[in-house]
């Protein structure tokens, strides 16, 4: 495509500060799929944060030792997590588009497409398979179990 850039060798670092989108309109699904994890991830993490370290951080006692104004601590609890949040959800985005990591998620995508995924009729049949064979299995062992048993207990092993 005439709009697509051509892959170059930038770090990771030097893409972090880039806005553009590395071909937009190839790999779509999932590299979207793959961003929303990272965000989805990068918000728990935040949240663990806050929960973990610095919801009980004595952050007015700092303030009233330094005489900082009380905003100060509350922006301090709550900014520092947005902070981390705002840094990973700007990461997540950054690192689909990185021409090396878009690439790959490209050619990912281009695979499945190659997939020939099963009907919904071969679906029900190949688990109706392994569902029978697994109790098949599971009801032979417990005979075989049952008659180990019964041979310990008649030579008085067990």
């Amino acid at each position: 495509m005439a709009t697509d850039e051509p892959v170059t060798s930038r770090s990771l670092f030097s893409e972090m500060f880039i806005s553009s989108v590395y071909k937009h309109t190839q790999g779509r699904m999932v590299r979207q799929v793959t961003c929303l994890t990272i965000w989805v991830a990068v918000a728990l993490a935040s949240w663990r944060f806050f929960e973990v370290v610095i919801k009980d951080v004595p952050f007015q006692r700092w303030c009233e030792q330094f005489s900082l104004p009380i905003w100060v601590a509350d922006l301090f609890r709550y900014g520092l997590p947005l902070v981390l949040l705002a840094a990973g959800v700007w990461f997540g985005f950054r690192l689909v588009n990185w021409p090396r990591f878009a690439d790959f998620l490209i050619a990912v995508e281009a695979e499945l497409n190659k997939v020939s995924w099963p009907s919904r009729s071969e679906l029900v049949k190949a688990s109706l398979v392994v569902i029978f064979t697994m109790l098949f299995l599971a009801s032979l062992l417990f005979c075989y179990d049952l008659i180990w048993q019964a041979i310990f207990t008649w030579l008085k092993i067990s």
